[in-house]
């Protein structure tokens, strides 16, 4: 693979500021493995091998297991993951699939994460959400190299 040009955040100077918003979401009351696992999904969603590759080397500095790395594309049956996890993962999903149903975050869905997080933590978990899709629009159309740190 080729990568087509520079991430086009770099390009027109915005590095900064995306980096400023995707930190927005941490220190919200949300604990920092759910959004590294969110990130992780996401990113497995929108094959984004760039941030795949990031998000791991993130989670397991920050001590995160093989095992919760290896399983997360498949937590509805992996023993590792909490209810507010599942929780999460869950809303993670549905925003990142807004296309894929006429009712892209049901209620259930909704509701289920009221359950673990308040108002402030599932504004974390939306703008985390929207933020990891960002990057992953961004590497994934100009092929980002996994690896490049630039």
């Amino acid at each position: 693979m080729e990568q087509r040009m520079t991430n086009p955040g770099a390009t027109l100077g915005a590095i900064d500021r995306l980096q400023a918003l995707a930190a927005a979401p941490h220190g919200h009351g949300v604990p920092e493995a759910t959004l590294e696992l969110v990130h992780l999904r996401v990113s497995q969603i929108n094959g984004c091998a760039w941030c795949l590759d990031f998000g791991v080397r993130a989670a397991k500095k920050a001590g995160e297991s093989d095992e919760r790395l290896a399983t997360v594309g498949a937590w509805r049956e992996a023993p590792w993951f909490d209810d507010a996890e599942r929780a999460a993962l869950r809303l993670a999903e549905s925003i990142t699939r807004i296309a894929d149903s006429s009712d892209p975050v049901p209620d259930e869905v909704w509701e289920q994460a009221t359950q673990h997080y308040d108002e402030e933590g599932l504004a974390a978990i939306v703008m985390h959400v929207a933020m990891v899709n960002v990057w992953n629009r961004l590497n994934v159309s100009v092929r980002q190299i996994a690896g490049t740190w630039a």
